[in-house]
């Protein structure tokens, strides 16, 4: 579920981890906002600009999107190198950030091929 307007400029990194993490939850910017004990307004320059956080902020930012405190940086040097299941997941990564409705028609499409191709039940 989309929240809010669109931004009109580029996020950061942590910005769009935030954003995505945030999305994925369906959660607006004002609800994680009171759940962090903060305005709307510096959590949304959370997302748009880059921020310097307290420890303790970045614990709870992570405990309120549901996601490790590692989700929240920037981990290429741990990343895995080639391969397909490096691309799968960066290919829905990009996914993720579409609509919810284009999710589910590439969810659709994605399903029934592996359905055709595994046997695999849906």
């Amino acid at each position: 579920m989309r929240t809010g307007r669109p931004c009109n400029q580029r996020k950061n990194p942590f910005g769009a981890r935030l954003h995505a993490a945030r999305e994925a939850l369906g959660l607006s910017q004002a609800e994680v906002a009171a759940k962090l004990g903060i305005s709307q307004a510096s959590y949304g320059a959370w997302e748009r600009q880059p921020v310097a956080l307290r420890p303790e902020q970045i614990q709870k930012l992570a405990d309120v999107l549901r996601i490790r405190v590692e989700d929240l940086f920037d981990k290429k040097e741990n990343r895995r190198r080639g391969g397909p299941t490096g691309k799968a997941r960066k290919l829905f990564e990009q996914v993720n950030s579409l609509p919810r409705s284009q999710q589910q028609h590439v969810l659709t499409v994605v399903e029934a091929f592996v359905k055709q191709n595994t046997g695999a039940p849906s």
